[in-house]
């Protein structure tokens, strides 16, 4: 997932970047990319078995492709409390290893070939390059879509092993994308109320969750540009191809529940049932990702884990306190409020800067943990006190728990502990 520019205003340069790094007080740079992908041969590591890691997906596996120049800035890098760690850098080092980029580049510097094996790109689709904050010639986020992750990883190394461990997310920014345009959560609200009770009283779905799930998945998949559906598909696709190339260890991340994030609290605020919607069109796409990769003959081989991110998050929220935070998903541990102010705020004393933005649509592109450190934090310590460090990404320490649902999963199976 990923928060920065919008699809309509993405002329955000480096150079504004710089510049407006003034407003945000000085930041210090922090965190960054790590030391390389090699696994240390010194000692058996905490996993119980050595293992390299490779990790596709989006804004939520992105390991700081976007560092070079946002570091630099802002101090920020990852789509999290930087300078913390995102979930795939910690299941990297538990197994032994560390994970960098595959690429660093964009907001105005070009992508390059870096040597990691993180190939994640905050924004990242499915399929369609044109991702969550995309801009032509670098300019902003490069989004490299999934399927071309992959193609570039075998493009330069041919092959997966079985000493590798490969981790996947996707789906979400496709989810974010159509819930983007309003008359998309619009009709599929009137439809869920007119349509899917007909269906009720001619006994074709159950008066149930689980009915309006498999309604919703329906309407998805008939949609004249049925994005959401597609991206299941093509992506369940690419664990294919990672198992049809060698991989024997591939974790599968769902979409997490995107109507209990702060993003789906707000919105529902603004419109209610917006949640309620939001829940439901994750829901439909992890049954249809399970569905595919069912279908490919991926379920019960012993190669694919499929985790259930979306249940993991919804049982953390009521626990939050027993966990350690003190703030849910009603808040924030990015400042984001002032963050886009002191932006605004910048753009409106230097409008020759924004090249053509207004201030404020300068000033919102700023409302992501892609830029905060611990100098933007909501207060001291929110890193660790708090479940979302934006409105969509999850904070150190969520994270951190994350990772150990994830190893929990992979010992289940029998590999390490």
């Amino acid at each position: 997932m990923n928060q920065t520019a919008s699809k309509k205003h993405p002329w955000l340069r480096v150079t504004q970047i710089v510049i407006a790094s003034a407003a945000f007080a000085a930041l210090a740079a922090c965190g960054g990319g790590g030391d390389d992908n090699n696994n240390s041969n010194s000692s058996t590591p905490a996993g119980g078995v050595k293992l390299q890691v490779v990790s596709f997906g989006d804004s939520l596996s992105d390991v700081g492709t976007y560092a070079p120049v946002i570091q630099a800035s802002f101090g920020g890098g990852r789509f999290t409390t930087n300078p913390g760690e995102v979930w795939t850098q910690k299941v990297a080092e538990y197994y032994g290893g560390t994970l960098t980029p595959a690429y660093l580049g964009g907001f105005g510097k070009p992508l390059v070939a870096a040597g990691g094996f993180g190939y994640a790109q905050g924004g990242a689709l499915v399929v369609n390059a044109q991702g969550q904050g995309w801009a032509p010639n670098n300019m902003a986020a490069t989004t490299v879509p999934i399927v071309t992750q992959v193609a570039n990883y075998l493009g330069a190394h041919t092959s997966f092993n079985s000493n590798q461990l490969v981790l996947v997310d996707g789906g979400a920014n496709d989810i974010l994308q159509f819930a983007a345009t309003t008359a998309n959560l619009t009709a599929l609200g009137a439809a869920l109320q007119t349509d899917y009770p007909k269906l009720v009283l001619a006994g074709k779905l159950p008066n149930s969750q689980a009915g309006q799930v498999a309604f919703i998945v329906g309407y998805l998949q008939q949609l004249a540009n049925p994005q959401i559906a597609q991206a299941a598909t093509q992506l369940a696709a690419q664990v294919k191809t990672i198992v049809d190339s060698g991989a024997t260890h591939v974790v599968v991340a769902n979409v997490p529940d995107i109507g209990n994030t702060p993003l789906g609290v707000a919105a529902n605020v603004t419109t209610p049932g917006s949640a309620a919607l939001l829940t439901g069109i994750s829901a439909a796409f992890n049954y249809l990702l399970v569905q595919n990769l069912t279908a490919l003959g991926l379920v019960g081989t012993g190669k694919v884990i499929v985790l259930d991110t979306f249940t993991w998050l919804d049982q953390q929220l009521p626990n939050y306190q027993a966990l350690g935070f003190t703030v849910s998903n009603t808040g924030t541990a990015c400042n984001l409020t002032s963050m886009v102010n002191n932006a605004t705020a910048y753009a409106k004393a230097n409008p020759g800067a924004t090249n053509g933005l207004t201030p404020e649509q300068y000033g919102a592109q700023f409302g992501s943990s892609l830029f905060c450190s611990p100098q933007t934090y909501t207060v001291a310590g929110a890193d660790q006190t708090y479940m979302f460090a934006d409105s969509v990404h999850p904070t150190t320490h969520l994270y951190a728990l994350f990772a150990q649902f994830v190893q929990q999963q992979i010992a289940a199976t029998g590999l390490g502990k």
